[in-house]
This record gives structure tokens, C-alpha cells and sequence, in this order.
């Protein structure tokens, strides 16, 4: 079998430009499957990005809330009524809303403010310079450093802005863990001066994070809650259920799985053909290995083994090309989301299995009903 594999491998690359246009066919499959794949996860994770930040176990919303940033404000009632439900730690109410926020340059920008409980701070980012407990000064704010921090004009401890004819004042700059997907930066400070600064409906609580006394209690926590005609999501609930809006209830989803098919379609096409013109080319070598002896077997099994050496390298140039794109990308451009996960490699090397299957089986069929008598009388 090893003698087999030999020939089957010099038959490969003997034709450089052959293997080199299956090698083409294959990588730039992947690598648009791998990119098209990524950019959508990072999508995704960037859509949640307040969920992560704040990092809260459990979550109460009004049940029409389909994405973070899209809250509806709750009454005053429900945060005492989940307070009271067995099992439940503590629980704190959390603001979030848009404000327009005036420069020193005289440039408005909008915004994303997010109003922490006063009393605990809970869900606060981790500061990369100034003091935490300076939110509590007056018109203090803090800014979150990410992405589109450069928006407003790349602020300092005690630069000044008007926030809704309100003046603000930075205190501290903080690093969140995602950062947010609509370009809009994003500011901290009290919920009490949240609700004061920025105009905003009869009803001011958009979430409620709760701490549970123990995973246990979460059920129980998310049945009693349901009773009240609300709905407590954990963590990872509530962002399976923005991704599931950004994938079913959006654009989004289907024009990156049209691309991805697109790009598969591509890949296929290209790999096929090759593969199938390279068999035509090596017929005769093919029939004179089963004029010889060769069983149909072994002649099958050299051309699953170079269909799939082909295509496991094609995978590896084509992850490793995207990996290198997605990283520069990040590196010059802050905002570009693109993350790679291993269900991303996961897909596209299932992706390249299908290629090398199909290719495998145009040329299997080919060489299978050969017969030696008719390449040697040619």
C-alpha cells in the first residue's frame, strides 16, 4: 500500500501546474468560507456586547426585547417583585439608553449610556486609569475605550462635554471585553444620573440584573418572573436570543449564507474540473497500474488520497491566508469584527470533506471503467 501512495503522490505533483490549480480552488474556498464565517461570528459577539460587559448571570426583560440596545423600559414594581422571589441574592436596576453628547470641538456624538446601580455599581467595566469611585462626583461620566473611542476626540481625566445641555465630565477611562457593534461609543455613570441627564420615558429601568443564590435557583427565578409577564433570561439565553434575531430576522444571516454557498459553489467548480481533467491526463497511467494487477480497490484508494492530500493542504493555505487578512485587519482597522472560533474551521473543513468527496467520485467513476486492452490499443 505504501508503493501505492508513492505513485499516487508523484502522479499528483508531477503536473505542478495542475496541483497548483487544485491548490487554488481549494484555499480560495476556504479561504472565503473562513472569512465570510468569521466576520458573522464577530458580528454576533459584537452584537452582544453589553451582555458581555456587564457579564450579569441572569437578566429580566420585557418579552418583546429581541436585541440589547433595543430595550423597553419596565415599571418600578418589577425590580421589588424580583427582589422578592426565593432565590434570588440581590438585584439591581440598569439604565440604558442614546443621548447626544457635545464635544469641545463643537462635533455632537451620539452615544450609549449606561446607568449603574448606585448603591453596588454592579456590571462596572475595569478602569484603565482613574478611580471608580469618582462616578459618584458631580457630572461624572466614564468612557469606555474601545474601537470608537477616537469618536470622542480621544478624551482624557477631566475632559469636559455637554451631555443633553448637561455637563459632563470624564473620571475614569475603561476596557470592556467586546466592544459594541453599531459604532456608537459608550459612557458609564450612576443610574440616578442617567435618568436625570437623559429625557426619557414615565418608565426608566430597561434590565434587571440578578445574582441567584445559586444555579439551582435560576428555574424557579425564571418561572416566577414569567408569572409576572416578563421574561428572565441567563446570560447565555440572551445571547442566543440576539443571535437568533441577527440570523432569522435580519439580512444578515441569509446574505452571509449566500456567500458562503457562493463561495463553496466556487471551490467545487474549480477543484472538480481540475481533479477531473488531471484524471483524464493520467488515464493511461491508471489503466497500465491495472494492467499489472492493481486492484479497482487500490486504484479507488489513490484517488481518495489525492483528493484529500489536496484538500487538507487547500484547507491550511486557506486558514492560514484568512488568519493573517483578519489579523492585519484588526490591527489597522479597531472596528473590524471578524473573530475566527473553532465552528468556524469546524464548517469549513466540513465544506472541504464535500469538495474532496465530490472530486473523489467524478474521478473514482472515470478510472473504475477503464479497461487495459483499450489503452494499450490506443
Amino acid at each position: 500500500m505504501k508503493g501505492i501512495l508513492k505513485i499516487a503522490f508523484k502522479l499528483l505533483v508531477n503536473d505542478k501546474g495542475k496541483f497548483a490549480a487544485l491548490l487554488v480552488g481549494i484555499t480560495f474556498a476556504v479561504f472565503l468560507i473562513v472569512m465570510m464565517t468569521s466576520m458573522f461570528s464577530g458580528i454576533l459577539k459584537r452584537s452582544s456586547a453589553t451582555v458581555l460587559n456587564v457579564g450579569a448571570k441572569v437578566w429580566v426583560m420585557d418579552p418583546a426585547v429581541n436585541t440589547v440596545a433595543n430595550s423597553i423600559p419596565m415599571p418600578d414594581y418589577v425590580l421589588d417583585a424580583v427582589r422578592s422571589i426565593d432565590g434570588v441574592k440581590y438585584a439591581v436596576p440598569l439604565y440604558s439608553g442614546g443621548a447626544q453628547v457635545k464635544l469641545s470641538s463643537g462635533l455632537y456624538q451620539s452615544v450609549t449610556v449606561l446607568g449603574l446601580d448606585d448603591a453596588t455599581l454592579y456590571g462596572r467595566p475595569r478602569l484603565l486609569s482613574g478611580n471608580m469611585e469618582d462616578i459618584y462626583a458631580e457630572n461624572a461620566f466614564v468612557v469606555v475605550k474601545d474601537a470608537e473611542f477616537r469618536k470622542l476626540d480621544n478624551p482624557k481625566i477631566g475632559t469636559e462635554f455637554d451631555i443633553n445641555d448637561h455637563k459632563g465630565v470624564v473620571v475614569g477611562i475603561a476596557k470592556v471585553t467586546t466592544s459594541g457593534l453599531f459604532g456608537v461609543p459608550t459612557l458609564y455613570t450612576t443610574y440616578s444620573r442617567a435618568v436625570t441627564y437623559i429625557p426619557s420615558t414615565r418608565f426608566t429601568t430597561a434590565y434587571i440584573l440578578v445574582e441567584p443564590k445559586s444555579e439551582a435557583a435560576i428555574p424557579h427565578i425564571e418561572n416566577e418572573v414569567r408569572k409576572l409577564g416578563y421574561q428572565a433570561l441567563t446570560k447565555d439565553e440572551f445571547i442566543a436570543k440576539i443571535s437568533d434575531f441577527y440570523k432569522y430576522q435580519t439580512g444578515l444571516g441569509t446574505n452571509v449564507m449566500l456567500m458562503t454557498i457562493i463561495s463553496f459553489i466556487v471551490g467545487l467548480s474549480i477543484s472538480g474540473q481540475t481533479f477531473y481533467t488531471f484524471i483524464l491526463e493520467n488515464l493511461e497511467k491508471f489503466g497500465a497500474l491495472k494492467a499489472i494487477g492493481s486492484k479497482g480497490r487500490e486504484l479507488v484508494f489513490m484517488i481518495l488520497f489525492q483528493a484529500s492530500f489536496t484538500a487538507l493542504a487547500g484547507y491550511g493555505l486557506g486558514v492560514g491566508l484568512a488568519t493573517v487578512i483578519i489579523t492585519l485587519a484588526r490591527l489597522r482597522l479597531p472596528s473590524y469584527a471578524a473573530q475566527i472560533t473553532y465552528l468556524n474551521l469546524g464548517f469549513a473543513f466540513v465544506m472541504v470533506l464535500v469538495i474532496a468527496a465530490i472530486s473523489s467520485y467524478i474521478g473514482v467513476r472515470k478510472v473504475l471503467r477503464i479497461e487495459p486492452f483499450d489503452i494499450f490499443r490506443g
